[in-house]
């Protein structure tokens, strides 16, 4: 079984990576790496391979898997429609273990919600800059905008893997859960203890509102102006899911008034300008698209393509297959 493995050179130079990378070399008679941006230079290869495994880059189209005659194994970190449509179209079994992330992002989810809660970060930037202001006259001194999560009305917008971890982690804080995701059945939200509802009803009733909805063409600005006009004072804005799912320059006018608080770890424009109002803003706390980005994630995904391989091969269902009714979950 020829095995093209086309991925960014920093995986294959990660020595953490080694284990996972030899369980699934090892399941080839033949491996070839590579780390290809276009369809130009994966053609020949992707003619070669029986099974490949890769990001989302490049898209492979109707064309280029025209001549993959033998390909009948496809797993991916993420995928795009227009590569699994194609793929599924072909009969190849098309694996997506982009899941693999969603553990670590809720993780970060819960970090900026106490973050932004707490203030955090804001005293730790003063503790080490010298210009922390100590409690004197307990309590009236006390910042009355510092508050706890537990017992709070808390959104959260897309209910998937993210969400759905995001919610495990929330149970000791016994939050009052709402939650948007059109796609979701009803006995989701129940077995979470969520009240499924609108956006709007989100912004005007949550202390603390998190975006992880998957970003695609029916979900872009899903937060608009008139969401953003509807946000509490005092709320707490948290983004781990994608820039696109935010009006941003409705949301930097709204920060603007300095009555609510930004947490945000995605961007429009990636790196931030250094111009960026965002930065200069003290009501924003930013974080560099770190969410799912820890080791164990990137071993877990390469795990698990791993096994949906093995499992190809050896005649048995991949775990993390995808099929047409799970397109409108994947980009444009």
């Amino acid at each position: 079984m020829n095995l093209l493995v086309n991925l960014p050179e920093g995986f294959f130079q990660s020595e953490i990576l080694k284990p996972a990378f030899d369980r699934l070399f090892a399941l080839a008679s033949n491996v070839k790496t590579t780390s290809y941006n276009a369809p130009d230079e994966i053609k020949d290869d992707l003619a070669w391979a029986d099974a490949v495994v890769m990001w989302s880059w490049p898209t492979l189209d109707d064309a280029l898997l025209e001549n993959a005659k033998k390909l009948k194994f496809a797993g991916h970190i993420t995928i795009t429609q227009a590569t699994a449509r194609a793929e599924l179209k072909k009969g190849i079994v098309v694996s997506e273990t982009r899941h693999g992330f969603s553990s670590a992002v809720s993780e970060l989810g819960l970090t900026l919600m106490l973050n932004g809660l707490r203030k955090v970060g804001m005293y730790h930037h003063q503790m080490k800059l010298g210009t922390e202001e100590w409690v004197n006259a307990f309590p009236t001194d006390i910042d009355p905008s510092e508050r706890q999560l537990s017992g709070k009305n808390v959104g959260i917008v897309g209910f998937g893997g993210i969400g759905q971890g995001l919610a495990k982690l929330l149970e000791p804080f016994q939050v009052s859960l709402k939650i948007y995701d059109p796609y979701l059945p009803k006995e989701v939200a129940t077995k979470f203890g969520a009240t499924a509802t609108t956006i709007k009803d989100i912004a005007e009733t949550s202390d603390v509102v998190v975006l992880c909805a998957a970003e695609n063409s029916g979900t872009k600005k899903l937060v608009d102006k008139e969401e953003i006009a509807l946000f509490k004072k005092g709320s707490v804005l948290v983004n781990i899911g994608r820039s696109s799912l935010i009006n941003m320059e409705a949301l930097v006018e709204r920060l603007k008034l300095n009555d609510m608080t930004a947490m945000l770890d995605v961007f429009d424009v990636e790196p931030l300008e250094q111009d960026s109002i965002l930065r200069k803003l003290d009501n924003t706390f930013l974080t560099p698209h770190r969410a799912g980005g820890v080791m164990e994630s990137v071993v877990r995904i390469i795990n698990w393509l791993a096994d949906d391989l093995a499992a190809f091969l050896n005649g048995k269902p991949v775990k993390y297959g995808i099929n047409e009714d799970m397109l409108s979950c994947f980009p444009d």
